[in-house]
């Protein structure tokens, strides 16, 4: 594949398939998601209609498809090199005819410094210039336009012509020859393919840069104890692994002897090293580096955080945002354009010189090639989704990018966002009726709430953790439900008698408020309410809070705080942060209404939460930034996920997203002024073929270039992101 229509033929083929119900290709990253239903048709037919289109598909996660690469790149540098050995000659040959003044050269050298360019221009033709040429012949027999045809036509075009004036020089083209040009505009070309491939694997993805995390095999203990090494794919949950210094883990797990130091990097973004000791959790994707410990698996594949993480990053790769989709709408229409400029062009100047007319128009196939167009959105956006995620940002949608980019207003959630999430316990007030303990209160509280990912929920399973009480066992519980933005709602028994047990804000559990930030437990049986307990929490506001929202206001963006919590403790945190709009006491709907309104009144807004209870403002904001933490990833509604613990990656995430759509149109007017002043140039004649090969390679690898720049992180390191394709959506390495 080479460019976006490649990537739309393959997408027709698979589309046509019966049975198939979604196709999605990426011409970027070269990679395919596939969607079929299994009763209507098999993986091989749909692969065969692939090959039919002439192309080869293959499963993303096969070694093979890793091996073929690799193939593919040593064969473009040994064409790469052929040309450039070859065009030397070539040049050498042809200076002589540029150098000579008239009586220098005798027809017999002249002529066999002509024959010795064309036997030297072979191996560049029949080697080099391989897969433009079958890349047009599959075209042509698909009747179809790729950016490969106008390519090949001027390359065929040129050989011919300078053939036709070696071999008859009184003929129709005259005794012109242009090998000189044509092994140019190839190296040129070749050149610049190479260096956008190189480029692209290394800042728009490299899509097996994560994939290759997970080790290809690990040491295995067996049945009688000694450790055998096997491959990763034929690990089971429950077995016993041991893990050496400088080799990733290959599965969630505990670690069951030895101590070490974990870098976890890519999950969480944080760079320092995590100490790991005997019942410490270590996770797939993150690196052992101090020294060998055992450990036990417990989840693998798309069952651990790392799978989620890649397979959020592989859907992401695959989508096309909107102004890549009107570059893809724009393509095959601009390419037949090109074919017909060029027909036209060369009918212009055929009265004149016939020779000069091919060479024109060989100059307008190749220069207006629309490559740097078909790149310039999908490689920066790539890049830049590259760069955040090695900072711990996660990147859902693409389109998110060009949303945030544009966002005025940024709406923050509190609990878990501003706050940290780990709120604390700080008392226990138990009611008298309830004839309950203070642990025994807690304990119930914690039954409930184990059902939760909230950060109350947590905070009260903990405390009751730290008393290190056995449950009550008179309890049961059953049909646990839990109500966003008001608390937990179970169905429960004591002594065989039914009744319902209410966890979460005082309205929920139907008993009287109070001013204190309280979490309160009620039983409710025949109709009467019981409360059973009050929860006083706690919790601390991120140290970086001030900073981000001052930086946010720098950069003209309105900052605002809604949350589900009381008035009092929501202006607090407001005026602690530098907050000017605070609203407390929100439902979830409040702040849909809220955000709605704003959206009213025409401001674009972002919306920051934990991910648990802001699903519907999530889904409503323009835009929404979710902590990874506090939710799984797959059941997240946001378009950017931030894996770490840094309220800094929502100004690092909005910062880029603005400077990516920066350069995205950048790479937009150069591609439309590289155009529109390379065009006109080459009809009129004043372009030859290896300036506009030039120019072809050079536009394609500027727009490669500038969004390179995105790759560079505040440590100067460039980012290599990868994808791991997620099993259900089964993508496919596109060859």
């Amino acid at each position: 594949m080479h460019c976006a229509a490649c990537a739309l033929t393959i997408e027709d083929a698979l589309r046509g398939v019966p049975g198939v119900t979604e196709a999605d290709v990426s011409a970027a990253t070269r990679r395919a998601r596939v969607v079929w239903r299994p009763g209507q048709v098999l993986p091989s037919q749909w692969m065969a209609a692939v090959r039919k289109a002439g192309y080869q598909a293959m499963p993303a996660m096969d070694a093979f498809a890793r091996e073929q690469r690799q193939r593919e790149s040593r064969r473009a540098l040994w064409r790469w090199l052929v040309a450039g050995f070859c065009m030397m000659q070539v040049m050498m040959y042809a200076w002589p005819a540029y150098q000579a003044m008239p009586g220098d050269l005798t027809a017999e050298m002249e002529q066999l410094l002509r024959w010795a360019s064309w036997v030297i221009t072979l191996p560049v033709v029949l080697f080099a210039c391989g897969p433009f040429f079958s890349s047009a012949w599959r075209d042509i027999r698909q009747r179809r336009v790729s950016m490969d045809l106008p390519v090949a036509l001027g390359m065929l075009i040129t050989f011919v012509v300078s053939m036709a004036g070696t071999f008859d020089p009184a003929g129709p083209f005259g005794r012109e020859v242009y090998y000189d040009s044509l092994t140019m505009f190839v190296f040129f070309l070749l050149t610049g393919r190479w260096l956008e491939l190189r480029l692209r694997d290394r800042t728009a993805g490299a899509l097996e840069a994560v994939m290759n995390r997970l080790p290809d095999s690990v040491e295995r203990r067996g049945a009688d104890g000694a450790f055998v090494r096997v491959a990763t794919r034929r690990l089971q949950r429950g077995d016993v692994l041991r893990v050496l210094p400088g080799e990733a883990f290959p599965a969630d797990g505990r670690i069951l002897a030895g101590s070490t130091q974990a870098d976890e990097a890519l999950l969480t973004g944080e760079s320092n090293p995590v100490d790991k000791t005997p019942g410490s959790c270590v996770t797939a994707g993150s690196h052992n580096l101090r020294a060998a410990v055992e450990v036990s698996v417990d989840a693998l594949g798309a069952d651990t955080r790392f799978g989620q993480i890649v397979a959020l990053m592989e859907s992401a790769s695959l989508q096309k945002p909107r102004l890549a989709q009107m570059a893809d709408r724009v393509a095959r229409p601009f390419l037949v354009g090109v074919l017909l400029a060029a027909l036209a062009a060369a009918v212009w100047w055929w009265p004149t010189d016939p020779s000069h007319a091919l060479m024109v128009a060989v100059a307008v196939l190749v220069v207006t090639c629309p490559c740097a167009l078909s790149l310039a959105t999908p490689v920066a956006m790539l890049t830049a989704a590259g760069t955040l995620a090695r900072s711990g940002v996660l990147v859902r949608n693409l389109q998110a990018l060009e949303a945030l980019a544009t966002v005025d207003t940024v709406v923050f959630d509190k609990t878990g966002t501003l706050t940290h999430d780990r709120l604390t316990v700080s008392d226990v007030q138990v009611a008298p009726a309830a004839g309950l303990t203070s642990a025994q209160a807690l304990g119930l509280a914690a039954m409930l709430a184990r059902r939760s990912l909230h950060p109350v929920s947590r905070a009260l399973v903990a405390a009751a953790e730290a008393e290190r009480e056995p449950p009550d066992s008179s309890w049961t519980l059953d049909v646990v439900h839990e109500l966003p933005g008001a608390g937990l709602q179970a169905r429960a028994w004591q002594e065989g008698q039914e009744l319902t047990l209410r966890l979460g804000k005082a309205a929920h559990a139907r008993v009287a408020p109070t001013e204190q930030r309280q979490v309160v437990l009620s039983a409710v049986r025949a109709g009467r309410v019981v409360e059973l307990a009050r929860f006083a929490l706690g919790e601390s506001l991120r140290p970086e809070a001030a900073t981000v929202v001052r930086k946010l206001r720098a950069a003209g963006i309105d900052v605002q705080l809604l949350s589900g919590d009381r008035g009092a403790a929501v202006h607090d945190v407001a005026e602690r942060v530098g907050i000017d709009v605070a609203h407390g006491d929100c439902t979830p709907q409040d702040k849909l209404q809220r955000l709605q309104a704003l959206q009213a009144e025409g401001h674009r807004v972002a919306m920051v939460g934990d991910g648990l209870n802001d699903g519907p403002v999530l889904a409503g904001a323009h835009a929404s930034i979710a902590f990874g933490r506090a939710v799984p990833l797959a059941q997240s509604r946001s378009d950017v996920v931030v894996l770490g613990d840094n309220l800094g990656s929502v100004t690092q995430t909005l910062l880029m997203a603005r400077r990516t759509l920066h350069i995205v149109r950048q790479n937009l007017w150069w591609s439309a002024a590289y155009n529109a002043i390379g065009v006109p140039l080459a009809i009129a004649g004043y372009m030859p073929a290896w300036l506009a090969g030039l120019g072809m390679a050079f536009s394609s690898l500027l727009v490669v270039l500038n969004a390179a720049r995105l790759a560079r992180t505040a440590g100067g390191r460039a980012a290599a992101v990868s994808l791991v394709p997620h099993p259900a959506h089964s993508p496919l390495e596109v060859a």
